[in-house]
């Protein structure tokens, strides 16, 4: 049926390049082919049956491309040195498809994955810090994000930044869903998975590229990157990269940004079998927050869709809480790291990956506590750290131990300010949260190999988290607002640890089928320190009456734990690739609320949260792509997800019936589909996205409706204007048919009724992109 037409395996051009390979490449990266097979017919060229290593220093393998005009979108990957692909990358392209958003944050590069649902109150990607984002159904502020294993986190939200890169400058992003390699630096904790970011380390040519975007809301994005190339005999390489975006609140006054990002990446080979990589990444951004809306004002979203802070004051501080100048943020983050790999030979290969980062965070929000008054959080965070690792052959197999070390100072502040007439008066501290200085120190080891046709892999992992003691105050009145001493809002210092084994196995039953495994352990550490420092401190007296200080509520606190079993099949046929993956989770110590009958408020039993909850997890994710011909690519992505609690929650002295329920913001089914159809040097691409019921609530009283979403994307690219030039231009549209919806509902997964806040979804937006590559 189809002609005898051959093609040829493509490697990356940082292994690859004009020059010979770098020995450490030579050594350390090699094929993992799924199946070997070096040459395939035009009936197979969609469907790729050969994998090459994506990046030659990145630390995870993926399962690489070969030449057809079909781009692949995601692809599965696995760490080095292991033989189990147990997580998914979704590719340069994948990301691209995903347009604006995309191109600022790591959960909109994501989306379009089986088992992400991303919840975001704006289009543009510059809204920060008000979505919502879910991998099985498990809050991704319980995962970490890292730069090539280096975690980025902080506090007050406890959690990854995703928006610090531009993702421009990235080659690839990776997520494990489920057991999360050894080697990955866990930060706060895998309970909701792990991503890894692959820089785009600086090839041997040199070259420049400059996107402009713009779009609707006057968003506008300037990214300009320059390459240095090859710049000695030694292979000194650089890259500096720029961006610039800004745009309006489509709903309400106020503006996203500016954002500015800059990064700077150099790779100096200092011998043979010596290399010396820095990665440098700064980012300063501006937002006016969006305004979070009640259960019964997204119940009518045809009326209140629009409604947002005001945008003047009315000299009423109970209104002007909802001033929108009165409610912004400014966060400024600074992140540096270096890979040094040295390759003395015999198989033996270490690594050692200092980092420092720092982060300065104000955020105005305003409260309704004292009539009406406007908090600033501050967070003021840093961090340093390594990670050191060696690796070797041992038997057949490849072995690695490594050693994650981590020291943290961490600031986080709360300063109220009055409303009245002139502005702000200030009023003094309201609590002295998260103070102090903590530590990590995590070891870990994994084993790798192949016997009988099976690949399989082990690890383990030990993490160890010194938390650090904290002395309360509070604030005095009038005229200075000083600190008082409070010794029953002291916290001491406490020690949390976790052994985290995981494992995997594959078989290949044909050159097509790939069966397999896996099994891991996650875990958050403890979290959520300001509801319960609001909690004890707002009904101080009561707590003190029933003499309870607290340090006693924190002795509830632990780390939350999982367990995660993936079953998966994945098949390469000659039109279409097919890859299901069934998982069940198990969940323990979840941050619940509870009630206490020692402490008496208006005569009830209060209620905070500590480490008792469970729940279980399982379901099914499919990634479905159908090559249809060689202009039109076909992909399905759905998700099935059962997440549910174990058990009734109590709540202010009462039982809900929560048994079963599903649990808050997380649908049954939700998924992706979409067409890319390519003519020549144009491509089109309509996607829809569907998310079914959710609900805001645990017992099930406040239920957001299913959605469905249709996206178009138009794009042009070409090499034939100019040589060695490449022209692109695309069209975004989104929300093709303006759906009114809730995007996000920000909830805990204990939420009672009338406690989550809902933001709506974006209307019709349009962008527009202009790049050009030399």
């Amino acid at each position: 049926m189809y002609e005898d037409f051959y093609l040829r395996i493509i490697f990356s051009e940082s292994i690859l390049s004009t020059g010979s390979p770098h020995p450490r490449i030579a050594n350390r990266w090699r094929m993992e082919p799924f199946h070997h097979i070096h040459r395939v017919r035009l009936g197979s060229l969609i469907v790729g049956s050969v994998f090459a290593v994506n990046h030659a220093f990145a630390q995870e393998t993926l399962l690489g491309p070969i030449e057809i005009t079909a781009e692949r979108l995601v692809t599965p990957t696995k760490q080095a040195e292991e033989t189990v692909y147990t997580g998914t990358a979704v590719t340069a392209k994948g990301i691209e498809l995903q347009g604006a958003k995309a191109s600022m944050q790591v959960y909109g590069a994501i989306d379009i994955l089986p088992g992400v649902s991303t919840e975001q109150p704006d289009s543009s990607g510059l809204g920060v810090e008000q979505s919502s984002v879910r991998l099985r159904g498990v809050r991704s502020s319980l995962g970490t994000i890292t730069v090539e294993g280096i975690p980025n986190y902080g506090g007050n939200p406890i959690g990854p930044r995703d928006y610090l890169y531009d993702m421009e400058n990235m080659a690839s992003v990776s997520v494990y869903k489920g057991a999360t390699p050894a080697d990955i630096g866990a930060g706060v904790g895998t309970r909701g998975g792990a991503i890894v970011l692959h820089p785009r380390w600086p090839g041997d040519e040199p070259g420049a590229e400059l996107v402009q975007r713009l779009g609707s809301n006057r968003f506008t994005r300037t990214y300009a990157r320059l390459e240095t190339g090859r710049l000695n005999d030694s292979g000194t390489r650089m890259s500096g990269a720029f961006s610039y975006s800004e745009a309006d609140k489509w709903r309400g006054p106020g503006d996203l940004g500016p954002r500015a990002n800059a990064n700077l990446m150099l790779v100096q080979p200092m011998s043979e079998d010596l290399e010396f990589e820095v990665w440098l990444n700064h980012n300063d951004q501006d937002q006016h927050l969006y305004r979070p809306l009640t259960y019964d004002q997204v119940s009518d979203l045809g009326a209140n869709r629009d409604l947002d802070y005001n945008a003047e004051r009315t000299g009423k501080a109970a209104q002007d809480i909802h001033y929108y100048d009165y409610n912004r943020g400014s966060y400024d983050n600074t992140d540096l790291l270096s890979v040094i790999t040295y390759d003395p030979g015999d198989g033996i290969r270490l690594s050692f990956k200092p980092y420092y980062s720092k982060e300065d965070t104000q955020v105005l929000q305003g409260t309704t506590s004292g009539g009406g008054r406007v908090q600033e959080r501050n967070r003021d965070i840093e961090r340093w750290g390594l990670i050191a690792e060696a690796g070797g052959e041992i038997a057949g197999m490849s072995a690695v131990l490594g050693y994650h070390y981590e020291h943290t100072d961490m600031h986080i502040t709360t300063r109220n300010y009055a409303i009245t007439g002139s502005g702000l008066a200030y009023r003094g501290y309201g609590i002295l949260a998260t103070t102090g200085t903590t530590h990590i120190n995590s070891p870990y080891a994994k084993l790798a190999g192949s016997a009988s046709g099976f690949d399989w892999q082990v690890g383990l992992k030990y993490f160890n988290f010194r938390d650090a003691e904290s002395e309360g105050y509070t604030t005095s009145g009038a005229p200075d607002y000083g600190l008082v001493r409070a010794p029953d809002l002291d916290r001491a210092a406490r020690t949390h640890e976790i052994w985290l084994p995981s494992a995997g196995v594959s078989y290949d039953l044909t050159p097509e089928t790939q069966v397999y495994a896996s099994y891991g352990k996650g875990f958050i550490r403890p979290y959520s320190y300001i509801p319960i420092i609001n909690a004890y401190n707002g009904n101080r007296a009561a707590f003190q009456a029933a003499g309870v200080t607290l340090d006693e509520l924190f002795s509830g606190y632990d780390m939350e734990e999982s367990d995660t079993i993936d079953i998966g099949l994945r098949y390469r046929g000659e039109r279409f690739e097919l890859m299901p993956t069934f998982f069940l989770a198990r969940y323990r110590n979840l941050l619940t609320s509870v009630s206490d009958a020692r402490v008496l408020v208006n005569g009830r039993p209060i209620s905070y949260q500590q480490n008792i909850g469970e729940a279980t997890g399982y379901g099914l994710e499919l990634a479905f792509n159908a090559y249809l011909s060689d202009r039109l690519t076909l992909y399905v992505n759905p998700t099935y997800t059962r997440l549910t609690y174990d058990d009734d929650l109590t709540y202010q002295g009462t039982s809900l019936a929560t048994k079963g329920n599903q649990v808050v913001d997380t649908p049954v089914w939700m998924g992706q589909a979409g067409l890319i159809y390519r003519w020549g040097d144009l491509e089109i691409a309509p996607r829809v996205r569907y998310l079914g019921e959710r609900y805001g609530d645990s017992v099930h009283t406040e239920s957001i409706d299913e959605v469905f979403l249709t996206d178009l994307t138009l794009s042009y690219s070409t090499k034939r204007l100019w040589p060695g030039k490449r022209l692109k231009a695309s069209l975004e549209l989104n929300n093709l048919f303006d759906e009114d919806y809730v995007a996000v509902i920000n909830a805990s997964d204990d939420s009672r009724g009338g406690s989550p806040s809902y933001y709506p979804g974006a209307p019709f937006t349009a962008m527009l992109t202009l790049g050009v590559e030399i």
